[in-house]
């Protein structure tokens, strides 16, 4: 059922980014009388799924009509604008005398408009979804300043580097983060030099070495900090390793196999390193010290749930009026870009190219329960990424199309259509093989897990 519910949202998101980014094209080919003939959520190599045409003659006596339809194939969508090289490949339209309703037929500045579309609707998109969001739900975070029992390490490369958990974060290159969730991508898409600390009393510097990002992006979970939270037993699974070790609400763990585990970050990396396995689990109950006998489950989990951090932790939630969101969204639309440009260049290294991934990775990001606010989130951040992805200047997207009209109105020379249709199969061959490349990354590692 799960996997059903991240299936869905997962379809449900790219159908609203498809529907609208293609839209973005199709719009103005019909303002400036361009025909569409398709218009398509998915692919339809082959069949259809449904479809239906409109019927509309001008006064030539040509069908302008548009079909409109859902493929099975839900890598994507696209419509089919005449006399325009693309996925089609129609070589049989473009060699007849161009019409004048034919994409070919306009000019460069109409065309260039014609492609820009489908990326500046999901770049408008984003940042209304953000708007929303922020009117709607607001904006809560975590301030570092309120973090109190300060951070757990997220990995032994980070600890290598000086941190300890329990430390007070305050500053990144002298410079104090407002949101918690600013200090991970501070640090990996920034390059700061030095982190500043406090400990037991004392302030510290630690110093990041160059290249840290790339190392880090070699972990499954790329996470440096967490905030430390200590580990308060809030409910307990019936049947779970923790019921039959005798764990009660309200118990503190403290320790594990006579180690100190003061946090709950702690805690769960001592359960994953001992899958399976018996354990010693020392608990604070009451005025009372107990040392529990556990068997780990094979999942690294003892089977309850930790105190809502927003019990021990003071959050803050800033709120906005309609008018008030828009800018606010704006803006976070646009920092939402420019990290996912930032960390686009990872993608170049050895350990970045090990993180892309497909649609399951994709799908993996919604929540299991169908949680809207994340969903609408994450939908957010896909229309900004699809409108930077789609404007890299590769044949076959939409930056390709754009470059080469940008030559021809600085030139005033256009690329011939030969040249055209190859540089087509070029970008297609190229974007076939990153969804391979893509999709082979979230099998790799569903496999790897399995074999864990």
């Amino acid at each position: 059922m799960d996997t059903l519910i991240l299936a869905a949202q997962l379809i449900l998101s790219l159908s609203i980014l498809i529907i609208l980014h293609e839209m973005g094209h199709f719009l103005p080919a019909r303002w400036f009388n361009t025909r569409v003939e398709k218009f398509y959520l998915f692919f339809d190599w082959g069949f259809s799924l449904f479809k239906f045409k409109t019927k509309k003659i001008d006064e030539n006596g040509v069908d302008q009509g548009t079909e409109y339809g859902i493929g099975w194939l839900p890598l994507g969508g696209y419509v089919k604008i005449s006399g325009m090289i693309d996925e089609s490949m129609d070589k049989e339209q473009m060699s007849q005398p161009a019409q004048p309703w034919e994409f070919r037929s306009k000019p460069a500045w109409q065309r260039l408009i014609i492609m820009i579309g489908g990326v500046t609707v999901n770049l408008i998109l984003g940042m209304f979804i953000y708007s929303m969001i922020l009117f709607v739900w607001g904006n809560e975070y975590l301030p570092v300043a309120n973090a109190k029992y300060g951070i757990v390490t997220g990995d032994k490369m980070v600890a290598d580097l000086g941190f300890q958990n329990g430390d007070h974060i305050l500053g990144v290159n002298g410079k104090m983060p407002e949101d918690f969730r600013e200090l991970n991508l501070g640090i990996l898409l920034n390059e700061p030099s030095t982190v500043q600390i406090e400990r037991n009393g004392e302030k510290l510097e630690v110093k990041v070495p160059e290249g840290f990002s790339e190392r880090v992006m070699s972990l499954d979970e790329p996470t440096l900090f967490l905030p430390a939270v200590p580990t308060i037993v809030d409910s307990i699974l019936t049947d779970s390793p923790a019921e039959k070790a005798g764990l009660k609400k309200g118990d503190s763990i403290i320790g594990f196999n006579n180690e100190k585990t003061a946090f709950f970050g702690e805690l769960s990396k001592q359960l994953a390193a001992n899958k399976g396995k018996d354990a010693t689990i020392t608990i604070k109950r009451g005025a009372d010290t107990l040392a529990l006998k556990a068997h780990i489950g094979d999942d690294g989990k003892l089977g309850f749930f930790n105190i809502d951090p927003k019990k021990l932790l003071t959050f803050k939630t800033q709120t906005f009026g309609f008018f008030e969101s828009f800018p606010a969204g704006i803006s976070e639309g646009s920092q939402t870009l420019v990290n996912y440009v930032k960390q686009f260049k990872l993608v170049f290294t050895k350990e970045g190219s090990q993180k892309v991934g497909g649609f399951g990775a994709i799908a993996s990001q919604f929540d299991k329960g169908w949680d809207w606010h994340r969903f609408w989130n994450i939908t957010a951040f896909l229309s900004i990424a699809l409108a930077f992805m789609n404007i890299l200047p590769i044949p076959a997207l939409d930056g390709g199309h754009v470059l080469f009209l940008l030559y021809e109105i600085i030139t005033g020379r256009k690329p011939s259509e030969k040249f055209l249709e190859r540089a087509q199969m070029v970008g297609m061959i190229l974007l076939l093989s990153l969804l391979v490349f893509a999709n082979g990354n979230d099998i790799y590692k569903w496999i790897k897990g399995l074999m864990k």
